[in-house]
């Protein structure tokens, strides 16, 4: 049996984009829990990555929106916004997955780590922020918000303006430790969700949170470096990978070598911000270490794909 790095898209938490509640998200990881637990049932260890873009998204426009009708009100750091929605996913999750585990007569244990991941404060990211968080503002506003609180503030195609985070690679896992002592005593360990809270290191070893996003899949490709994985598997929307995605000639694939993906990429088969994080994190995983593979597909195919029976495999 094999230890498994789950990496859960956004799909696996919010299955209906136009409702965000929390009853909604309930519902929609207790159905992500079966096939999870599936492959806790047949003798995997299961760690369990996911994102965080829409959950963290309601946090931060929570704040802004009270500061806006209360000026009493300040808004919350972004990182203390990661750690509440890493706090709010990994419940949700953790219930779940327990009753789940539960009801097969499983003897296991499930727990969330608030997990912060530590970046290089020179990443190139740093100078040139691209990610949109939180509510869209007035060109009135966003400038008061650069100004009052040095946000980097951009237009975001005609609705408004947003304020821009960048995203930096992933370094390690701070509690990576804690995480290891779970895992290898058996317990389903939840952590760098949404990526982890970015923290950076200063010379006196004082961790310090910045405002940034890691990528959820880089963040999970780190931790199954960490944790010593023999898999990594995204799950996200589609069964498998596929070249010249939505055109009459796509073309699904089930296999491919490191070096297949490198040539799709150079040919721009994958879309940034989509599949293209996603098989670069799956090449960095199997380059690692000989017999590392990395496996995507969707949630349903999960437990057929570890078999190779569906999905796509990416090995060395």
């Amino acid at each position: 049996m094999a230890r498994i790095v789950v990496a859960l898209g956004g799909n696996a938490l919010q299955a209906n984009p136009n409702d965000k509640s929390a009853e909604s998200q309930l519902k929609t990881c207790i159905e992500t829990s079966r096939p999870i637990v599936d492959l806790i049932e047949d003798g995997h260890e299961v760690i369990i990555a996911h994102g965080n873009g829409p959950q963290i998204g309601q946090i931060v426009g929570a704040y802004e929106t009270a500061a806006s009708v209360n000026g009493k009100n300040t808004i919350m750091p972004f990182p203390e916004c990661g750690a509440m929605s890493q706090g709010y996913i990994g419940y949700q999750l953790q219930q779940a997955i327990r009753e789940e585990i539960k009801k097969r007569g499983i003897n296991k244990e499930v727990a969330t780590v608030i997990t912060q991941v530590v970046v290089d404060e020179n990443d190139p990211a740093f100078k040139n922020p691209t990610k949109p968080v939180g509510s869209f503002f007035t060109e009135e506003q966003a400038k008061k918000l650069m100004s009052e609180k040095g946000y980097i503030m951009k237009e975001d195609a005609n609705r408004g303006w947003r304020r821009v985070v960048p995203s930096p690679l992933p370094k390690t896992v701070v509690e990576e430790p804690i995480i290891k002592t779970l895992v290898n005593a058996g317990h389903v360990v939840i952590t760098v969700g949404g990526g982890g809270i970015p923290v950076v290191e200063k010379e006196n070893g004082k961790l310090e949170g910045v405002p940034a996003v890691i990528d959820k899949d880089f963040a999970s490709e780190k931790i199954a470096e960490l944790m010593d994985a023999d898999t990594l598997i995204i799950l996200t929307a589609v069964e498998q990978v596929a070249i010249n995605f939505g055109k009459p000639n796509q073309k699904n694939i089930s296999k491919m070598t490191v070096d297949d993906v490198n040539r799709y990429i150079e040919e721009g088969h994958f879309a940034p911000g989509s599949m293209l994080p996603k098989v670069k994190a799956a090449v960095k995983f199997v380059e690692t270490k000989p017999d590392r593979k990395a496996v995507i597909t969707s949630l349903q195919k999960a437990k057929e794909a570890i078999k190779g029976l569906a999905g796509t495999t990416i090995t060395r």
